[in-house]
């Protein structure tokens, strides 16, 4: 078994219950099993700012899942749920990513491990940090170091998981 988190984020459609239907979706994949997810963090966008803001998660797995085939898998959850993106880092209905699988380093043209710029994405380094405060990143930095650099942070919790 692997251990992969994967990032969530919607800002269309209901983001909370987008995210939900998401992880429920995540825990039916085969052979997987959601060992965590982080609270919803409301946050502003990344790109145009003529949109709403969204809501961001990351859960953390345990899968038998190569990369690729949880990659098909996540996308297919994104397919069944309606994603629409309508312009680049624009609004979406439903946004899932890979962003660490073991501590493997991938680079194809599908897929890019650790997802990349992910260090710099407040949305992602305040969840991943909630549920493993003890990670370690591939090549040796943990993830308590790069979270420093967003101690400050502004994204305001939207809903505090059990």
């Amino acid at each position: 078994m692997s251990v992969a988190y994967i990032a969530l984020g919607s800002n269309l459609n209901q983001p909370v219950e987008q995210l939900n239907s998401a992880v429920e979706a995540i825990i039916n994949l085969p052979t997987t099993q959601v060992l965590a997810v982080s609270s919803f963090y409301r946050s502003k966008p990344l790109g145009p700012q003529d949109q709403p803001d969204y809501v961001n998660a990351v859960a953390k797995i345990e899968t038998e899942l190569t990369p690729l085939t949880l990659l098909d898998a996540l996308q297919q959850i994104e397919h069944e749920q309606g994603r629409i993106r309508l312009r680049h880092w624009g609004e979406r209905t439903l946004d899932l990513d890979i962003l660490l699988y073991d501590q493997l380093v991938i680079h194809s043209e599908r897929l890019t491990i650790p997802h990349y710029d992910m260090h710099n994405r407040e949305f992602v380094i305040i969840p991943l940090y909630e549920i493993s405060p003890e990670l370690t990143l591939p090549f040796g930095i943990k993830i308590s170091e790069v979270k420093n650099k967003f101690k400050n942070h502004k994204m305001e919790l939207a809903i505090k998981n059990k």
